[in-house]
């Protein structure tokens, strides 16, 4: 197949430190060029693949400092894609809804995977105005607010099964992994470490906005407190080591997470996962399998007390068989002939369940 897989302008494909869609979309790239597919990856200059990359901004928006209207940077880009329309069998849009009103009107075949959140009456009235556009879930907890959305499937996130080693023999630490903001709970993973006495190594991003949270709610508890490493943005070399070596991740989100990628990275390398019972996580997590759900920091810190119950290797099995990128690669396969064969019959594409 001759695919288009267009992504979001904001960090570079891969991304150097956080990123978690532009990260997912490189997987599957690489994945698909290896399958014999000719794919072309829309994205920004600064990105590294094996596809045809056409470079719609010269470098990463968010590390290359570009100030303004982001909006018209996603324009440029849509118009590269129209471009080159006749080019490709099927259209995989990452970059949220700015093709939204052009949809209906392109003549190729097109899907586009929902990488955030849903809520908001905002959300409900975009979706149901453009309601036969294409699309797919990470989740099934992401669809919950809008359940009567076109949606096509889920298909769960995949990593290369040779990404991360396993670590059979972890160091005594915790780790978190993600953005410092109020609905990621850094304040919790800190309160879990402390009262469990172990170190807890923290490698997050703080964002413009979070740095007043950051400043006022967490900066105060790392303070004087010898037992917290803050190591900022990791790279995957930097993740396998923090990950690999720690006894388990803590994952202690307030909010419906879409999905969670530092959940799959930590199984890949056989650690474990302690999660609140919240958004993707149920799907993500099987209790007692590769990690335990929790709803409270007293359960969370008794989790900690039963982690040598589950087997490192196991949590490695568990990732390979339900979150590589062949699993995710083969479940978009699916999707894009179902597209393909309906605009070629003129019958709407049939309705899938969830891939995992």
């Amino acid at each position: 197949m001759r695919i288009a897989q267009i992504s979001s302008l904001h960090e570079r494909v891969p991304p150097i430190g956080y990123g978690g869609t532009e990260r997912v979309v490189h997987y599957l790239t690489e994945e698909l060029v290896r399958r014999g597919h000719e794919v072309v990856l829309f994205a920004s200059g600064d990105s590294l693949t094996t596809a045809h990359l056409c470079p719609c901004v010269p470098e990463a928006l968010r590390l290359g400092g570009q100030e303004g209207d982001p909006s018209v940077h996603d324009a440029i880009q849509l118009d590269h894609v129209i471009e080159q329309l006749d080019d490709f069998d099927i259209l995989h849009f990452h970059n949220g809804t700015f093709h939204f009103p052009l949809a209906r009107l392109l003549a190729v075949p097109h899907l586009s995977t929902v990488h955030g959140p849903l809520h908001g009456p905002e959300q409900r009235k975009l979706y149901a105005h453009f309601n036969q556009v294409p699309l797919v879930s990470i989740s099934e907890n992401q669809r919950l607010p809008l359940p009567h959305a076109n949606w096509l499937g889920t298909v769960y996130h995949g990593l290369p099964s040779d990404l991360y080693r396993y670590h059979a023999n972890p160091e005594p630490y915790l780790a978190f992994v993600g953005r410092i903001s109020p609905e990621k709970r850094l304040d919790r993973a800190i309160a879990i470490a402390t009262a469990v006495g172990l170190p807890l190594k923290v490698a997050a991003k703080i964002d413009p906005v979070d740095a007043p949270y950051f400043h006022e709610q967490i900066e105060p508890l790392l303070l004087n407190n010898p037992s917290i490493e803050f190591v900022g943005e990791v790279n995957d070399e930097g993740k396998q080591d923090l990950l690999g070596n720690a006894l388990a991740l803590l994952f202690p989100i307030d909010w419906p997470e879409p999905f969670g990628l530092v959940m799959i990275e930590a199984n890949a390398c056989g650690t474990p996962v302690i999660a609140w019972r919240n958004g993707s996580t149920p799907e993500i997590i099987r209790e007692g399998v590769n990690g335990f759900l929790v709803a409270s920091i007293e359960e969370a810190i008794a989790a900690v007390g039963r982690l040598e119950q589950l087997d490192r290797s196991r949590v490695r099995s568990h990732f390979e068989v339900r979150f590589s990128v062949t699993r995710q690669a083969e479940d978009y396969e699916q999707l894009y002939r179902h597209l393909i064969q309906a605009r070629r019959s003129f019958s709407p594409a049939p309705r899938t369940g969830v891939y995992a």
